[in-house]
């Protein structure tokens, strides 16, 4: 199956995707423990002093490959989200604000971890290891449902260009080389400035059509020597084509899944 029919597979029906990724062993005993002791981290220290409530936190929040930047992140919750200045508001990552907003401890107090605190947190974790699931079987797939959650909440491209795995879409989807990395912050954020508009994914379809590119791209990179994914891939973009009205965006995700299913003989 091509990347975009895994993931309209799962994303069509994610809550059932996320009762599976719920149910597994080690997801339900990492949430299990979250549940049952985040309401003693009180404080910033308490919460980092137990790594394996701090861990779960960050992994919920899409931080999980940094789970070593742990003076990074007392900083960040030190310092809170009031102020414009606050390290959570300039390093431009979405996830680490969104992060900072949760355990907002220097606005909060101790009344971080109150309500349903606890219930919103593992809900984001059990999203993350959705995604790490289905991004077993296919990486691309991942890459497409993180980009379907995080995207409409970006605000400039410094927000892309923060995140590794938003980056990586947006660079598959506009054919960018990800060796453009490697150049001045500033002349990264300007190349993306313009090929994209952000505000596009807060628009439904329109983020639906730009995952769709990015799907077809992803799978035409990664065919190889699968004649067959290649002229599937070729033909969802050329259909992405077609419906174009908007420039790279405003593909009918319906007609990328008729051409699939057409491809399939069904």
């Amino acid at each position: 199956m091509t990347t975009i029919g895994s993931y309209l597979a799962v994303a069509t029906d994610l809550t059932r995707w996320r009762a599976v990724a719920a149910k597994a062993p080690d997801v339900a005993a990492e949430t299990n423990y979250f549940k049952a002791n985040i309401a003693k981290a009180t404080s910033i220290d308490a919460l980092l002093k137990d790594r394996r409530l701090f861990n779960y936190a960050m992994k919920a929040f899409g931080l999980g490959d940094r789970l070593y930047a742990v003076g990074m992140m007392r900083k960040v919750m030190a310092q809170g989200v009031a102020n414009s200045g606050a390290l959570a508001n300039t390093l431009r990552d979405p996830n680490i604000l969104a992060f900072a907003k949760a355990f907002d401890y220097a606005g909060k107090g101790a009344g971080v971890v109150s309500g349903r605190f606890a219930e919103s947190v593992a809900g984001r974790y059990v999203e993350q290891a959705m995604q790490a699931q289905q991004g077993a079987q296919n990486p691309g797939v991942e890459l497409a449902l993180y980009f379907r959650e995080q995207a409409p909440q970006l605000t400039s491209v410094y927000g892309a260009l923060a995140d590794k795995k938003l980056l990586q879409v947006v660079q598959t989807a506009l054919d960018i080389s990800p060796r453009t990395s490697t150049q001045p912050i500033d002349t990264q954020a300007r190349l993306l400035k313009a090929k994209l508009n952000i505000d596009d994914f807060k628009d439904a379809r329109k983020l639906d059509a730009f995952i769709a590119r990015f799907a077809a791209t992803y799978d035409m990179r990664s065919a190889g020597t699968t004649p067959a994914a290649v002229t599937n891939a070729n033909a969802i973009l050329y259909g992405a084509s077609l419906a174009d009205s908007d420039g790279p965006v405003g593909v009918d995700i319906s007609l990328i899944l008729r051409r699939q299913n057409a491809l399939r003989g069904f």
